[in-house]
């Protein structure tokens, strides 16, 4: 039975047999990101055309000694675990994790796309990225200005780690669990910012002080080029758009975004125009406000 385990042959008979299997796939080491697996011995994940309906995403198996995690995904999900960020080390399991079963080469495919980091995909990633840099920015902002030290603290740390985030982005790169020591050695600069907030020799009110301000810089330096999918979307019509219509676009729908905050920095900064048309409803003088492209572009 051991044997069987460590061919993968265990796997591949149990899933074999689903017809919409398209790839399976086996973690089998977890001690190099024991945490990814969320504590189990063996991560298997299994990707399905569709998902049959009485199978659950996740699941815990015990085979003999070893506890194993069970994933199920669709093609379609797993795009969206590696633009929203939502499975951590997701890129890690796909570029480590052994392939036990690859029909028409799909997860090779998706392996090489990862290398590649297709256009469309870069640019979803960086807008969710930028997204929650942005909130988390304000959110510490707001923290400092209520005298939250603490919670300012918590934001502004989180608001480092999203553009360390967009800075390995755009350098081609894959953010990976361990954030810090990847950007040590292609961005030195934030990381120096990462250090003088936690271990720095000065209050922790100046720490946040400080690295707030560096961190507002790179917002607005950094806010054109990661909303770059937005701005295209919206110089794509002649017509203004609604937020529930932005929402419901297909390159946006599902993303992990931040999309109200994101449009009035935009509109604020000059970057796209905010544009306000009368609402029809009785005995109530209503604009609706609506976003468009400037009118140069």
């Amino acid at each position: 039975m051991r044997r069987l385990d460590e061919r993968g042959l265990f796997y591949t008979d149990l899933f074999g047999r689903d017809e919409d299997l398209i790839g399976l796939l086996l973690i089998k080491n977890p001690y190099a990101y024991p945490t990814l697996i969320d504590g189990m011995d063996k991560l298997v994940m299994a990707v399905y055309e569709h998902l049959p309906g009485e199978a659950a995403e996740a699941e815990h198996w015990m085979w003999e000694d070893t506890r194993i995690q069970v994933r199920r995904v669709t093609p379609a999900k797993l795009d969206a675990w590696i633009v929203r960020g939502e499975y951590r080390g997701i890129i890690h399991c796909l570029g480590q994790g052994e392939v036990l079963y690859d029909r028409d080469g799909y997860l090779e495919r998706t392996r090489r796309r990862l290398g590649e980091w297709p256009a469309d995909m870069k640019e979803q990633k960086l807008l969710c990225e930028f997204s929650r840099y942005l909130r988390t920015y304000f959110q510490a902002k707001q923290d400092l200005k209520d005298g939250q030290i603490m919670d300012a603290y918590t934001h502004i740390l989180a608001s480092l780690n999203y553009w360390a985030h967009i800075a390995l982005i755009e350098d081609g790169m894959h953010p990976e669990p361990t954030v810090w020591g990847q950007i040590r050695r292609v961005n030195p600069g934030i990381y120096k910012l990462y250090e003088e907030l936690t271990s720095s020799q000065e209050t922790l009110e100046q720490r946040v002080h400080l690295v707030l301000l560096a961190v507002e810089f790179s917002v607005l330096t950094k806010m054109k080029s990661s909303c770059a999918l937005l701005t295209r979307i919206l110089g794509g019509s002649q017509q203004s758009w609604s937020i529930s219509e932005l929402q419901r676009h297909p390159e946006l729908e599902g993303l992990a975004l931040d999309l109200s905050l994101v449009l009035q920095k935009l509109a604020m900064r000059g970057y796209i125009r905010e544009v306000a048309k009368p609402v029809r409803q009785k005995g109530v003088h209503l604009l609706e406000l609506r976003y468009a492209a400037l009118l140069n572009e």
